[in-house]
């Protein structure tokens, strides 16, 4: 039980019933009045909560739980010990990443099902039952226990040179030597034990199917100073894993490496993974995206395909495309008779997309922003739209754009209920009508959820 907070004054706890579930993965309780959104709880357990900097005149609080005082039945041993709440010194020392780790999976399922129903029902007025969702599925060949799924880590680097992780809402560095929901590949490549003094970031990606994994670095200063340390530093690390990882060190342009914006330098081996999914091949950079969990890109192709029903001879748009993992078996689909236009803003990964996709005539990939694309393409009349967009949703513009297409089928990838929700309400504005959702658990542990979404148009 923690006897600090991070500035070292002593805590504020309070004894409290949670609540139901809320978007972000809390649950929401009362305290004298005033919402508290408590983490690493389970609805209806009493427990005491270590209220983060409350103040007087706030709205809310923000909490953790550091005692269960009547605990859920479906409250289980956390697999990732470093990440559970209750053995944590304080809640700033518990990383990010896993905060529904103590409790059982089909539960965590049912939590993420009914944030989805109350964002449906709340912005965009719908009762997800009236659309055929019924509940939130594992991903194809899921583990039992959860673990072994992210393909994708991103990690910092501690004041000691050691691989870390944030805390939640915190700046907070908390070593990492092992991460339990990574593929065996990741955790196997022995970065704990290299000095990363002079890095700022490093990220690893590991093909789903096997092979060498790119362990790419990036400065902690972005100066040429600190891209001299980096690269130091890099040539540590790529001597620390060997030949089990390609390695590159990528170099920030304006404070924007982050978006594909930066100067990638090969260090040793590759600057690309390969992977596949849909019977289809394709080569991610280092600074391109790819779906995280091992069976994340099988799974949402599959759903996006069954929803779309793309025949032959029709046309298509893939908007938000990133590496083409909807595009290529579109394009395959739709056919020589047919076309498919590809849209991707990140420049990096619309390199990826336009590798990937050279082969299929039919599919013109293009980068830019989705609402300039399809202005500059309005005589255009696709059959069909696919969009994936990024957190925070399609938003007005977008979704104005895209219903600007009349196009008859939409179907809205998205890893956000709130801003799904809130799209497909400005959609039904438009006239169209959402007719099918399905729910997949991509993130277990995480209270993240995605959804796969047939809108139609009725006007």
């Amino acid at each position: 039980m923690p006897s600090t907070d991070a500035s070292g004054a002593a805590p504020t706890v309070v004894e409290l019933t949670l609540g139901d579930v809320a978007h972000g993965g809390h649950t929401v309780a009362r305290h004298e009045g005033r919402v508290v959104f408590v983490r690493h709880g389970a609805p209806g357990e009493r427990v005491r909560v270590a209220v983060a900097e409350p103040g007087e005149g706030d709205r809310f609080w923000r909490g953790d739980v550091i005692e269960v005082l009547e605990a859920s039945e479906h409250r289980v041993e956390h697999p990732w010990a470093l990440a559970d709440a209750l053995r944590a010194p304080s809640p700033d020392h518990v990383p990010g990443g896993a905060e529904f780790g103590h409790l059982d999976l089909a539960y965590q399922r049912e939590l993420k099902g009914r944030v989805l129903r109350e964002q449906l029902a709340r912005l965009a007025k719908l009762d997800a039952a009236d659309v055929g969702f019924e509940a939130v599925e594992p991903a194809l060949d899921e583990r039992v226990d959860g673990l072994g799924w992210r393909t994708r880590a991103a990690f910092g680097v501690d004041a000691s040179g050691r691989l870390a992780m944030r805390a939640a809402r915190s700046h907070r560095l908390i070593h990492t030597p092992a991460l339990p929901l990574a593929v065996d590949a990741i955790n196997g490549l022995g970065l704990d034990d290299a000095d990363l003094n002079g890095l700022g970031r490093v990220e690893v990606a590991a093909p789903a199917a096997g092979g060498t994994p790119l362990v790419l670095v990036v400065p902690s200063v972005p100066d040429a100073g600190g891209v001299r340390r980096a690269g130091a530093a890099a040539k540590r690390v790529a001597r620390a894993v060997g030949d089990r990882a390609s390695l590159a060190l990528l170099t920030q342009q304006g404070g924007a490496a982050a978006d594909g914006a930066g100067s990638l330098r090969r260090v040793s081996g590759r600057t690309w993974v390969s992977e596949t999914a849909a019977g289809h091949a394709f080569r991610v950079s280092g600074e391109g995206f790819w779906q995280v969990h091992r069976t994340a890109p099988e799974t949402l192709a599959g759903a996006v395909l069954g929803l779309a029903g793309a025949a032959e001879g029709e046309d298509w748009a893939d908007l938000y495309a990133g590496a083409g993992l909807f595009s290529a078996p579109l394009a395959a689909a739709v056919g020589p008779t047919g076309s498919l236009l590809s849209v991707e803003g990140a420049p990096g990964t619309h390199r990826d997309a336009r590798r990937n996709l050279h082969h299929l005539p039919q599919a013109a990939v293009v980068h830019g922003r989705v609402e300039r694309v399809l202005r500059e393409h309005a005589g255009s009349r696709p059959d069909g739209v696919v969009l994936d967009p990024p957190r925070s949703g399609a938003g007005k513009g977008a979704v104005a754009a895209i219903a600007g297409t009349e196009a008859r089928r939409v179907v809205y990838v998205s890893c956000d209920p709130a801003s799904f929700a809130r799209d497909v309400a400005l959609f039904a504005a438009r006239g169209y009508r959402l007719r099918r959702l399905r729910g997949f658990d991509l993130y277990p542990h995480t209270h993240h959820l995605e959804t796969v979404a047939e809108l139609v148009r009725e006007r």
